[in-house]
């Protein structure tokens, strides 16, 4: 079913599923292509955009190179059709096609339940290498030298071409393992047909005698005897070697993790029909987890309701927890389990943080060494310093603790948000202080810290810590009231954002003394951020002179005045001023706020400054520098992750005016569609109505006079909500 025929292997040729052709686009493309597609990252830059004449737009065709289809673009290929199912077993067929062209050693490491042993058995039946494959499954007794290496010998002669060269091997109680590698090698040195010799649960192989003997085998092995071995962990077999000269194939867990239509076919094959919803959460769930999948399956079969099954399904239910308790939990030691069971509570976690909450040195080691084991430890960085646990196995461990330590939790939760405070990871220490309810920490973090998410763009993140307070909390804290204030902002709520500004400034008093310089300064920058919103420029320019006054005195540390608002004060500056026709002092204050956000790593404040900036030139000075500045944005947006902010919405419509001013109207139209789907007005009014406007223009163009109107009337609407007054 999976296109892989048994006999091309044999000859060495490289056959399988190979997955749909890679989509190409071509050096040339469309406006509007380019308009409605996302723009590559690395390969855009501003100097392939240029004016080819004044006020002209010309794209270069290699902004279009190298770009990625996604499902809703053009040219994306059909999508798979599902695969195929044979005896209650899902056929992978890009894994056997990975496997049918591997090179000589395949090392598939992956936690217990991922499928390898599934995956390498319907692999031989479906490619038709029963004859040309041993069979060494490993346990208890095959992992010692004697009996391993006669399984080996075994299994090689059970083979269409190892019963022809293999010779038989005698037990005897001093089996040499190394004289019966030199004797394996010398039998097999004349294979002609393909060989594979399969090795399943090799992490139990002795490491002292039978590792060593296995790597000479592996590294003087004919070329046509292929090797794979499965197994949880990565072994010590010297593989390095095989991986420089290029006869490695690796598989690892999330190679085996099964994709969302595989899943789809698991089910189907046990005769349930989930719902999509239903699927994607338990997919979700199990993260593509083989075992957890089956398992599900096993659970729903009859049940009254796979809606809520799906919605539950947890690594407490009773037939995960068994299996991973046997499978993965028992198998620690008591130190081990301390850790695992103390860190449950954390969204991820490092040795120094596993430290804090155990009370023991040493937790970096053992999360390296689970993770290298395959305990469902995942390491989240390059240096393996930072680890998270799958799901399924969080949950049990919770459900552990809470068996265990029940008294305990709060205590671990207090503990895990003071260490991350002090180690600068303030989201995760807000999320860690509610969980403990300890809602006066929680809110000082987050009343420190708002300013940090605000101009990291990460405003959803803002949100979930706020919705993480009681109402009661949030209702009795000048300091939550205020950070609502960003909330609304983010949102578009201008006139809540105004009121619960007015609420917060007249409980001032309320704030403790010690900490209410501070945030009397939180209310001055969202003072200024609302009247940037509001377009009322002698408000911001007021407020941002006198934020960057403060920034320069010497206690400006004290209270919170780092670069951060420096830079944000100088981006809003600058922005009044070009509002105000001072072009180069708002020239001046602008490319300074940039400067410095480069500089301090805050790529949306660059963000901002680029597409005000922008706008503000095209509205009262256009020239060329606002197309360039539009074009340094997209790229911003779309490297960061931005691309469907309304900041990026901004950018898209500014592009699109040009193009209008041109006459270029088949060019403009995507662009401002675009924006129109990005940009939010109640968040950006200003560049909303300048869209309107454009929409409108666009509209007459095309003899549209009614469309025209509309467009107009609701860029009058939006200007009637910049109506509100910035409490002082």
């Amino acid at each position: 079913m999976c296109g892989i025929d048994g006999r091309e292997q044999e000859l060495g040729h490289l056959t399988g599923y190979r997955g749909p052709a890679p989509v190409r686009f071509g050096r040339g493309g469309s406006m509007r292509e380019l308009a409605t597609r996302k723009l590559v990252q690395p390969e855009l830059r501003p100097s392939r955009v240029r004016l080819d004449e004044p006020r002209n737009i010309a794209v270069s065709p290699r902004a279009l190179r190298g770009g990625r289809a996604s499902a809703d673009e053009p040219g994306t290929p059909d999508v798979p059709p599902a695969p195929a199912v044979r005896n209650g077993v899902v056929l992978r067929c890009a894994l056997f096609g990975r496997l049918a062209g591997a090179e000589r050693v395949v090392p598939m490491s992956a936690p217990t339940g991922s499928g390898k042993t599934v995956l390498m058995r319907s692999w031989i039946t479906e490619a038709g290498l029963a004859g040309h494959t041993g069979w060494v499954p490993v346990d208890r007794e095959v992992r010692h030298p004697r009996r391993f290496w006669i399984a080996v010998a075994d299994a090689l002669r059970g083979t269409a071409a190892g019963s022809a060269l293999v010779r038989p091997l005698t037990p005897a109680p001093d089996l040499d393992g190394w004289a019966v590698v030199e004797r394996l090698l010398n039998d097999l040195a004349p294979l002609q047909d393909r060989l594979w010799l399969l090795i399943d649960d090799a992490h139990l192989l002795d490491p002292g005698e039978v590792l060593p003997q296995l790597q000479l085998l592996l590294l003087r092995a004919p070329q046509n005897l292929r090797f794979v071995l499965a197994t949880r962990h990565d072994l010590r077999l010297g593989l390095h070697r095989l991986r420089l000269e290029g006869e490695l194939t690796e598989f690892r867990a999330a190679d085996l993790r099964f994709k969302l239509a595989e899943a789809r076919a698991l089910f189907a094959a046990a005769g349930l029909d989930l719902p999509a919803d239903a699927l994607a959460r338990l997919h979700g769930r199990t993260e593509g987890w083989a075992a957890g999948l089956r398992l599900a399956a096993l659970s729903l079969v009859g049940h009254p309701d796979p809606q809520r099954f799906a919605a539950e399904f947890s690594g407490t239910e009773r037939t995960v927890t068994e299996y991973l308790v046997a499978e993965v939990l028992d198998r620690q030691s008591e130190e081990v389990r301390r850790l695992l069971l103390r860190t449950s509570v954390l969204e991820r976690v490092s040795g120094p943080l596993a430290d804090t909450l155990t009370g023991r040195p040493g937790g970096e080691r053992i999360l390296q060494d689970l993770e290298q084991a395959g305990a469902f430890v995942v390491a989240l960085d390059a240096h393996r310093s930072w680890f998270r646990y799958h799901r399924l196995f969080a949950d049990l461990l919770q459900l552990e603790l809470r068996r265990t330590e029940p008294d305990g939790r709060a205590a671990l939760h207090g503990a895990a948000a003071a260490w991350l405070a002090g180690h600068g990871h303030p989201a995760e220490a807000v999320r860690q202080a509610q969980a403990a309810e300890d809602w006066e920490l929680g809110t000082r973090l987050l009343s420190d810290n708002w300013l940090d998410l605000y101009l990291s763009g990460r405003g959803p993140t803002l949100a979930e810590l706020l919705a993480g307070f009681p109402s009661r909390v949030v209702e009795a804290s000048p300091e939550l009231i205020a950070v609502q204030v960003a909330g609304d902002l983010l949102r578009g709520s201008v006139e809540n954002a105004g009121r619960r500004l007015a609420q917060a400034i007249a409980r001032l008093a309320a704030v403790p003394t010690h900490r209410r310089g501070r945030v009397h300064i939180m209310l001055a920058v969202l003072r200024l951020f609302l009247a940037r919103r509001l377009l009322d420029f002698p408000v911001v320019a007021e407020e941002a002179q006198r934020l960057l006054a403060l920034t320069e005195a010497a206690d400006a540390a004290q209270f919170g005045l780092g670069e951060d608002l420096r830079a944000a004060a100088l981006v809003s500056l600058g922005i009044a001023e070009m509002w105000a026709l001072r072009f180069d002092d708002g020239e001046r204050h602008l490319q300074q706020g940039v400067a410095l956000a480069r500089q301090i790593g805050r790529p949306y404040l660059e963000l901002t400054a680029l597409v005000h900036g922008a706008h503000a030139m095209l509205l009262f000075r256009p020239d060329a520098s606002q197309t360039e500045r539009s074009w340094q944005a997209i790229g911003l947006a779309e490297r960061h992750g931005w691309g469907e902010e309304p900041l990026a919405g901004m950018a898209y419509a500014q592009v699109g005016f040009v193009l209008l001013y041109q006459g270029r109207l088949d060019d403009s139209e995507p662009w401002l569609e675009r924006a129109e789907r990005t940009l939010r007005a109640e968040v950006e009014p200003a560049a909303g109505m300048s869209l309107r406007h454009a929409r409108a223009l666009l509209e007459l163009a095309r003899g549209r006079p009614q469309d025209a109107l509309a467009a107009s009337d609701g860029a009058e609407k939006l200007a009637a909500t910049l109506a509100g007054r910035i409490p002082s």
